[in-house]
């Protein structure tokens, strides 16, 4: 059995379209989306009208949350970009997404946390920037899990940690959005480094106790992505998806 994991698309229909491309090359028998969909100044509806026809199994991100269940008046700028895209149908759908899935026997997935959609459990802030949190804190943070991979996404950052019982943990990095700042809270940013939409997968047939596990970072047309994000009033996101970095004075922002 090989899984194709994405999470974190943000709208961005032409970052999705190449991993799909690319998933095509890849024999490839499952794919699981782990939430974050449509939130963005990109494509939400095209995007979401996508994984309708993909049909891959989801769970639901922070921001699917918030687009399918918060207040117009309430919303960020990327939420509410999507919430006006998308009707009302379509929000429903959202917010009905289940917060966490078996997807196979031993194979779990959520968005963030086991408990919350908006922290991490990989990562922790050093000096405004995500980076892997200690092992104990990861193992704090996720409880007690009896499954033998848990994936999750929410940072962007690709990353696999594996626990001293067995346990992997994976991010499989986002499809559609490699830097962003976060100001809920302790203000940071994450930045994969690279404009490259990423995903991964995960070959079970490998062994009972160590799998494969490969991450992907396709190209695609992203400079035609950022002219949308610059057309929509994003630099930050513009900037973002042409170098994978968040703008360097972005922390000293109020």
């Amino acid at each position: 059995m090989r899984i194709a994991v994405i999470a974190d698309i943000h709208g961005n229909i032409l970052a999705l379209e190449a991993v799909l491309a690319d998933l095509e090359r890849q024999r490839i028998d499952l794919i699981v989306d782990l939430g974050d969909c449509v939130s963005g100044p990109l494509w939400p509806k095209e995007t979401f009208e996508r994984l309708k026809a993909l049909n891959a199994p989801t769970v639901r991100g922070n921001h699917d949350r918030l687009v399918g269940e918060g207040l117009r008046a309430d919303l960020g700028p990327s939420d509410a970009f999507a919430c006006d895209a998308l009707g009302s149908a379509d929000r429903t759908r959202l917010a009905a997404l289940p917060f966490q899935r078996e997807f196979l026997p031993g194979v779990i997935g959520f968005h963030a946390t086991p408990n919350h959609d908006d922290r991490y459990v990989l990562d922790e802030i050093a000096e405004g920037r995500l980076v892997r949190a200690p092992l104990d804190k990861i193992m704090r943070r996720l409880g007690p899990v009896s499954a033998r991979i848990v994936l999750m996404g929410h940072s962007h950052r690709a990353d696999v940690v594996r626990l001293p019982k067995g346990t992997f943990l994976v991010n499989p990095g986002s499809v559609g959005d490699p830097g962003y700042d976060d100001t809920t809270g302790q203000k940071h940013v994450s930045e994969a480094g690279i404009p490259h939409a990423r995903y991964a997968i995960l070959d079970l047939s490998s062994s009972e106790s160590m799998p494969d596990i490969t991450f992907r970072a396709v190209s695609y047309d992203f400079e035609r992505a950022a002219r949308r994000a610059d057309d929509n009033g994003r630099p930050e996101w513009a900037h973002a998806l042409r170098t994978g970095f968040m703008p360097a004075d972005i922390l000293l922002r109020s």
